[in-house]
């Protein structure tokens, strides 16, 4: 079943269980895919849909971040209820030995000698790692292993 289809199934299920929290993320979450699609004039395979989601929930991590300096817990709430929901349909996340792993063998092939080549390698590593790691992360880790 692919990604577009598993999000009008969970879409549905929603609207079944009348679980206006999840059903309200779905809305979303199809929202945005179909307004990139619109912009960019063609349909969006599961990689790209997988992108799009990524990016709604670093928009969401961000809001709790602003939420909780804000002391607006009530919204905090919402959005992480949001997030948990988002998080369903990304990819199983990279364990840090794995991303480090990653990281050596990107160096590996790039040639990479050091913190110079850093978007060198980001560029080979991050089709490898897309929606499986977040990118702040993945440079951190890069940056480490290039000192």
């Amino acid at each position: 079943m692919s990604l577009r289809d598993r999000l009008i199934e969970e879409m549905k299920g929603a609207m079944k269980s009348r679980d206006d929290l999840r059903l309200s993320a779905m809305r979303r979450v199809r929202s945005a895919i179909k307004n990139r699609e619109i912009e960019l004039r063609r349909e969006f395979e599961d990689a790209e849909i997988i992108e799009v989601i990524a990016s709604m929930i670093k928009q969401r991590r961000e809001s709790i971040r602003l939420f909780i300096q804000g002391g607006r817990t009530d919204l905090v709430e919402k959005e992480e209820k949001e997030l948990s929901t988002l998080l369903e349909f990304l990819p199983p996340q990279l364990e840090l030995a794995e991303l480090e792993e990653l990281v050596l063998q990107a160096i590996a092939e790039c040639g990479a000698e050091g913190s110079k080549d850093l978007g060198k390698v980001m560029k080979a590593i991050a089709p490898q790692v897309a929606g499986r790691a977040d990118g702040r992360v993945v440079a951190e880790v890069v940056r480490a292993k290039l000192a």
